[in-house]
């Protein structure tokens, strides 16, 4: 089988909206070619004894995606061109061209596994499910993760942030919504901290899958937690379906842009003394969307940062 490779041109500071932009479109799996340096903790369980020699990081990034060969795209680029020129108002996209070639077959959905390897949140184990337990985590409080086409590794800072909030807010047995669950990753921390069930949302059908073989991988029975796809910023019957004044915790890691015009909804979803946890806040849509927050009615509780990354704890 033959494979279109299409490859933008754009800069770091895009690259996880550019990410998100192409999950949402319904494209599975992309590439990341920049010279940033890995951390340790990326270089951690790859087995090199040398990093790669990048050259000097010059903020260019090339983020590239595969579609069938034997399919006409115009329609899905034109969305990625639409999407990308939304993407300037917030971020510095770079030159923003995409240029094409051809390849043969290839195990791209899968070959991004050997970067994602265990990992500690604080005192949590993020645990990828294709890898061996190691004896001496066998007593370890261990989430375990295929992400499959999804969003939601544990390794990008708002999932820390968000995972790291649950840890601080939830009670046992509380009632948790998950609105853009991904790979059902916060929804599996929060049942794994007590949470009697919870309720996720997301606008990629994949999210379903994910997270339900997520649920089983970590033995929690499926009856646990029920997912819906849609947005819950306009669709009423979806708003209907999870209920109103239901949930001691609602969390969402998703886009500034995207919680900004959800926020006047999530009240509405809370029990009084409810909690809002979210993040997918890039540090310069801060003030914005906390006012969004606070104008939904909720009050701010703390606002914590990691990297460039905020998350924002609110209270009905």
């Amino acid at each position: 089988m033959k494979w279109k490779k299409y490859t933008i041109q754009t800069t770091v500071a895009a690259e996880d909206f550019i990410s998100m932009l192409l999950n949402e479109i319904g494209i599975e799996g992309i590439e990341i070619e920049d010279k940033v340096p890995l951390s340790e903790d990326e270089l951690e369980g790859m087995f090199i004894d040398f990093p790669p020699e990048l050259g000097e990081d010059d903020g260019t990034s090339l983020v590239s995606f595969y579609l069938d060969a034997a399919e006409e795209h115009t329609e899905t680029l034109k969305q990625v061109r639409i999407g990308l020129e939304e993407l300037r108002k917030m971020v510095e996209v770079g030159d923003g061209t995409i240029t094409s070639s051809e390849t043969e077959d290839l195990d791209w959905i899968n070959n991004w596994k050997q970067f994602f390897s265990s990992f500690y949140i604080d005192d949590i184990l993020i645990k990828p499910t294709w890898e061996e337990l190691k004896e001496e985590d066998r007593d370890k409080f261990l989430i375990e993760i295929d992400p499959g086409v999804s969003f939601g590794t544990g390794k990008h800072e708002t999932t820390q942030l968000c995972i790291r909030q649950l840890r601080k807010y939830m009670k046992e047995g509380d009632e948790v919504l998950d609105v853009g669950c991904g790979s059902g990753i916060l929804s599996i921390t929060a049942l794994k901290l007590g949470a009697a069930h919870v309720v996720g949302t997301d606008i990629d059908e994949n999210c379903m899958s994910s997270t339900y073989e997520n649920l089983e991988v970590n033995r929690l029975e499926k009856s646990l937690g029920e997912f819906y796809m849609g947005n819950l910023i306009d669709d009423t019957a979806l708003q209907n379906t999870v209920g109103t004044e239901k949930y001691d915790i609602v969390v969402a890691n998703i886009l500034a842009d995207v919680i900004i015009p959800m926020a006047p909804v999530i009240p509405a979803r809370l029990k009084k003394g409810g909690v809002f946890i979210t993040s997918g806040i890039i540090d310069f849509k801060e003030n914005e969307v906390r006012s969004a927050i606070e104008q939904a009615g909720l009050t701010v509780l703390e606002i914590n940062h990691q990297g460039e990354w905020v998350n924002i704890t609110a209270r009905k």
